[in-house]
């Protein structure tokens, strides 16, 4: 083979493995850990996985052909406000955490139970929406709604069809998983784009490279998001007491490393400082 051949194919690989690495990048663990850990079912979490590939890979390749075609450089400034934008986004997806942990510690503090101020009515009732038949268990806070009646605590009809809830319920956190990674493709891209640019001379190939990158980021987050699901489902399961427990976890890293990544960026590297600091990774 001579170089002409061999090239395009190693630029090729290169672009699939660090693709594939930069989908384990900290920033992006955490932030889909904190989506996937609601979910039960390690296909859904995949889903969330590459939809979240397809976020980052649609402002990757719009900013990195721009630079590459273009010539644009990006402002100091604004790569860091770009990589600040994903400090935000990941304290969002901890805030309830981190909300529901201060209100248990202020019960704990002044000694206030949970309580509601009427009694609560818990049952379940079997239906299905397209994944075969299933039970959700729910709270009515009005015992009076049924009237003594036991059947009809059990069988009684909601006012949202199901299948509307199920839809909305499905389609939220791919949604959610989008916008997260279109967020942390702004961020990433500048940095990825400009390695391009010094290591691969010709447009033509830096565009491949791009492009198997973009198609390893995706692989490798699918892959990664299943497994991060495997003890969320396991748990969910057989211990809804840990799974509970794995979601608050995940919640509260995903805000900690948020203010983590927001001290580092806006005091540290100075970006609402007078001479910022920005060094792509």
């Amino acid at each position: 083979m001579n170089f002409e051949t061999t090239a395009p194919l190693g630029i090729a690989l290169l672009g699939l493995l660090i693709g594939m690495r930069h989908a384990t990048d900290p920033d992006h663990v955490i932030a889909v850990t904190s989506i996937v850990s609601r979910e039960r079912r390690l296909t859904a979490a995949g889903r969330v996985g590459i939809v979240w590939g397809l976020g980052h890979t649609l402002t990757v390749l719009a900013v990195g052909a721009a630079i590459i075609i273009f010539k644009i450089a990006i402002p100091i400034r604004l790569g860091l406000a770009m990589e600040f934008a994903v400090a935000i986004v990941l304290i969002l997806l901890g805030l309830g955490a981190f909300a529901s942990l201060v209100q248990l510690v202020v019960r704990r503090i002044t000694g206030t139970p949970f309580t509601f101020d009427q009694p609560l009515v818990v049952h379940s009732h079997a239906h299905g929406h397209g994944f075969g038949p299933h039970r959700h268990s729910h709270v009515h806070p009005d015992p009076d709604e049924y009237h003594g009646s036991e059947q009809l605590a059990l069988n009684h009809e909601h006012s949202l069809p199901a299948g509307a809830l199920s839809s909305f319920a499905i389609r939220r956190p791919l949604l959610r998983s989008f916008v997260v990674g279109l967020v942390h493709g702004l961020a990433g891209s500048a940095a990825i784009a400009l390695l391009v640019l010094s290591a691969i001379p010709q447009p033509l190939w830096a565009t491949l490279y791009l492009a198997i990158f973009c198609l390893g980021t995706i692989l490798g987050m699918g892959l990664i998001t299943t497994a991060i699901a495997t003890p969320f489902a396991v748990a969910a399961q057989r211990m809804s007491w840990m799974h509970q427990g794995l979601i608050t976890g995940s919640g509260l890293l995903s805000f900690g490393f948020g203010l983590f990544l927001a001290y580092q960026l806006g005091i540290v590297d100075h970006l609402f400082g007078t001479a910022p600091i920005w060094i792509p990774h």
